[in-house]
Parts: C-alpha cells; structure tokens; sequence
C-alpha cells in the first residue's frame, strides 16, 4: 500500500532529467538490462498492489463502525484500480503479469505474515508507516526511470486516502488513552525494521533492479546516493511518526 501526504515524502533536489529519466520508453527500453529492471519494478509493484487491495478487505472487518468499514472498501477499490494500471501496461509491453509478479511473491508475503497487526489500530500503523517506507523507496527509484514509466509509477503511488484517515483515527485512539501510543510507537519502530529490511532483500536478490539502483542502467545513482536515499526514507519515516503523534 502506497499512503502519504505531500509533507510526508522524502525530500529531492529540483533538477532536469538527464540521462535515462530525460527518455521515453520506446527510446529507454532498447537497453534489454533497463527494459528488464523496468519489468522487475512494475512486477513488484503489481504485486504489492493487489496484496494491498487483499489486506484492506480483511482490514475491514476489524473496523469498530460501518462508516469506517465502507471506507475501507473504497480504499481497497484505489487499490486494486493501481493493479489493474499496472497489470494493463505490463500487458502493453509484451510481459505476462503473473510472470512478472511471481519473483516478489515470497518475499512480500512473508513481510506480511511478519507483520500480521493484531487490532484494527496496528492495521492502521501499518497501512500508513510501514507500507509508505515502500512507497518512498519506489519514489526515489522512480526519479531515475524514463518519462512514460516514471509518470505510471508516481501515479500508482498516490495516497489512497488513508494518510488523513489513519491519522485521525490513531491521534483519538491515543487521545483516548494515551497508553496506546507507547504500544503502537514499539509497532512503528518493528515495522520500520522490516519495511527496509524487505526492500533491500527484493532489490538484492534482483540483478537488473539492482544495477538500476546504484548507476548502472540509471542515471545518476551510485553508492553514496544509496546511503542518502536511505537517510531520506527514515528521514520521511520520523515525519510520519510525528502525525500519528508517535515518537520515532
């Protein structure tokens, strides 16, 4: 799940496009190494987007109220519209979806089953620290992709609405007994923890994604900027501590 507000989002210098990320796709995808990180990205993100759709069904159905149920479910709807953008492009370039998903599976169902919430707050906490420390990392990936690939990204990554939903929720929770703020501050920091520890296993374990990330098929990325993208992403993790209230 991809939740943030506009604050929330690491910080980057304006700049030109240059390189790869001033191209389009017909030009970009000529390079079988780009083309192949690029099926790799979508696949992920794909994935992690029907699984979201999946999750916030079963979110649902720990919702204290009818109202908070029905927005759960026109959440779960964004969700699964991102999916299907995803799906249809993948399909546009000549992939198979299942295929392309399929390499992300295990490692991002088992993040999940490691992070099960066990209430309806944890989901919450969840929904908007844990899957957005994802979100940022693709953010950041996405400034160094080509033009067309770049604009289908930034757009599945748009906040769904549940940045303001979940704040709201959890700052009355805590409002309400401030004893849940020290449970759900422990909950962040673990989920923190396994968030980037999940990104730097699926980037890993993918030679393309990762030539990607530190400059080879990129432009612009070396190690050092690895280690500042990282500082950036917990950087956007402690803002998002702050909205619920939560210290980091």
């Amino acid at each position: 799940m991809r939740f943030m507000t506009s604050s929330d989002k690491p910080d980057h210098a304006s700049a030109e496009p240059t390189g790869v990320a001033a191209q389009d796709w017909a030009k970009a995808s000529a390079e079988p190494q780009y083309r192949a990180a690029v099926v790799d990205l979508l696949g992920a993100l794909a994935y992690g987007e029907l699984a979201a759709f999946e999750r916030l069904a079963e979110d649902a159905k720990l919702a204290p109220t009818l109202a908070d149920k029905a927005e759960l479910a026109k959440m779960a709807s964004a969700e699964f519209h991102h999916f299907e953008r995803l799906r249809d492009r993948l399909t546009e370039i000549g992939e198979e979806s299942t295929r392309a998903m399929e390499p992300f599976v295990a490692a991002l169902d088992g993040f999940h089953k490691q992070t099960a919430p066990s209430d309806w707050l944890e989901g919450l906490v969840k929904a908007y620290v844990g899957d957005s420390i994802a979100s940022d990392f693709y953010r950041e990936v996405a400034a160094r992709l080509d033009s067309d690939t770049r604009e289908l990204v930034l757009a599945v990554l748009d906040d769904t609405g549940h940045a303001g939903f979940a704040v709201e929720k959890v700052r009355a929770a805590i409002d309400a007994d401030p004893r849940v703020g020290g449970r759900l501050a422990l909950w962040a920091r673990r989920l923190m923890g396994e968030a980037l520890s999940q990104s730097q296993r699926v980037v890993a374990d993918r030679d393309a994604l990762s030539t990607m990330l530190v400059g080879g098929v990129a432009d612009g990325f070396d190690l050092a900027e690895v280690g500042r993208m990282f500082s950036r992403i917990t950087e956007a993790h402690t803002k998002r501590m702050a909205a619920l209230g939560l210290a980091a």
